[in-house]
């Protein structure tokens, strides 16, 4: 069960907004007692019109972090005219560059009314109708106003929150809290208090087999929600490019295997973006895609014989076809899936520009995380290798790429000497991913035929992240990757130890010098 937070206020202070007539209160709120920011509220001053904030809201600081690299993020809750807003929760990073100094979903002014047209007794009568048919549900005795903006900025409302206290049909209490907009008396969204935590269900995938689930109960039906992992959601587009709705079923069991079955796709899917969170949050201790803790969207079936999947910033989403069933099969293997949300955290931290020779970093980064992945899961029926999408192929080469002897494909680059201006960054990533293979395992370069010792897979992948996300800027090359990941290495391992020098000898392999 989730518990209310308890709240005290530190401090109060009075921030002139944008414009210099209105004010905002800022409030430092925390279960910690820590004081507020003044970085936060000073920028907050600055910049609070990016979050629509003016005379008509308060602020709450509600906690503060400072992460490993010294960066402060603070949360705060808006209250608009004395109203909770939900959804309207956003952080501050006080040392973000580039002015993206806000993560908001709410970035906007509350133009909405406090006079609701329905009564608390309307109200209730409406959550009433809406409720569950299975289980038994008391009313609450009140209903309390508040702002609804937990869908951002698309569906801003005056709503009542009813809360309705029962039972389950299972057996299990409940605290069931459903917004009603307070003119017309439509259901908004309702969620259970009781259901805070992760359920574990099961899936048959199509390349994973039999594999454990995080999902969610909403009422009687279960959801592909990992609650454990960012809320991430699991999305069936029904073979659309826009739209889909979140996979939802009366059991908790998922798919039986085949592409047949449209949920088997979605257990790769969703198995695959868990497994992906988990690697880096254990290895790398990394929270989420955007190291904010929030999960990101899986979204299967897309349009109709697709033959690809991708990564977009502006949904926060990994997009999988199910392949033409001539040449590839669904795209959700769990390299694939650890390809395209490292693809995320690559924007998140070195945003290395998706041409040229930055482009082929950008994919040799995804290629080098997918198979990290892949060997972190240890999944029997897709076993960790150093070749890219081997479970997807059905005719032609029996794999997308290969890190062990990238020309294998016929395309893919070895060594920088065959480098040309143009080459499709897919092709040119060939040369890091080399590079990270002979660093890992050792061996000898086909080209150069220059021979290295391996310092194993774990350092390795120790040693570009730290270079991705320390070293590594939009517009790094090759050259300059070499210099990231020597001073990676220093950092970690000491300029004279042998995973300095295997670093400097697999670049020189791989002909970047």
């Amino acid at each position: 069960m989730r518990k209310s937070l308890q709240l005290s206020v530190v401090f109060a202070a009075l921030v002139p907004a944008c414009g210099g007539n209105d004010q905002i209160a800022v409030e430092a709120v925390s279960d910690d007692g820590q004081e507020v920011s003044a970085q936060a509220v000073s920028l907050i001053q600055l910049r609070g019109e990016q979050l629509g904030l003016d005379r008509n809201d308060v602020v709450r600081q509600r906690s503060r972090l400072v992460d490993e690299l010294g960066h402060e993020h603070v949360r705060f809750e808006r209250l608009y005219r004395g109203l909770p807003v939900h959804g309207g929760d956003f952080i501050v990073h006080t040392q973000a560059r580039d002015g993206e100094n806000f993560s908001a979903m709410l970035a906007s002014s509350i133009p909405v009314s406090q006079r609701p047209t329905l009564t608390p007794s309307e109200a209730q009568a409406a959550a009433q109708k809406s409720l569950p048919s299975s289980g038994e549900y008391s009313m609450a005795a009140d209903s309390r106003l508040a702002v609804y903006a937990l869908d951002g900025d698309s569906d801003l409302a005056l709503a009542y929150e009813v809360v309705s206290h029962g039972t389950q049909a299972d057996g299990t209490p409940s605290i069931l809290h459903t917004f009603i907009d307070a003119s017309s008396g439509r259901p908004l969204r309702a969620y259970d208090e009781i259901e805070t935590g992760a359920v574990t269900g099961t899936g048959k995938g199509i390349h994973n087999g039999s594999v454990q689930l995080g999902t969610n109960q909403n009422g009687t039906k279960y959801e592909l929600i990992d609650v454990a992992h960012g809320s991430s959601p699991t999305i069936n587009m029904a073979n659309k490019t826009s739209g889909g709705s979140v996979f939802s079923q009366a059991t908790n069991a998922w798919g039986d295997g085949t592409a047949a079955n449209l949920a088997s796709a979605g257990v790769d899917a969703h198995y695959g973006a868990s497994k992906t969170w988990d690697y880096f949050k254990n290895i790398h201790g990394r929270n989420g895609i955007a190291n904010d803790g929030k999960g990101a969207q899986s979204r299967v079936h897309y349009s109709s014989k697709y033959n690809n999947a991708y990564w977009s910033d502006s949904c926060f989403c990994m997009t999988y076809g199910d392949g033409d069933g001539v040449n590839l099969r669904p795209l959700v293997a769990i390299d694939v899936a650890g390809h395209e949300m490292s693809h995320g955290i690559t924007s998140r931290t070195a945003k290395l520009v998706y041409s040229a020779e930055s482009g082929g970093l950008n994919e040799a980064t995804s290629d080098i995380f997918g198979t990290a992945v892949e060997f972190y899961a240890a999944n029997g029926s897709d076993p960790g290798d150093y070749l890219i999408g081997e479970k997807i192929m059905i005719t032609g080469k029996p794999f997308l790429r290969n890190m062990m002897d990238p020309t294998a494909d016929g395309r893919s680059l070895d060594h920088y000497s065959k480098y040309k201006s143009g080459v499709d960054v897919h092709y040119s990533s060939g040369i890091a991913n080399n590079f990270f293979y002979l660093l890992s395992e050792g061996g000898k370069n086909k080209t150069s035929a220059k021979t290295v010792t391996g310092i194993s897979r774990a350092k390795a992948e120790k040693i570009w992240y730290r270079a991705l996300t320390v070293y590594m800027t939009s517009s790094t090359n090759f050259k300059a990757a070499r210099t990231a990941t020597l001073n990676a290495a220093k950092d970690l391992y000491g300029a004279t130890g042998a995973e300095y020098a295997a670093v400097g000898n697999a670049w020189t392999a791989v002909g970047v010098n």
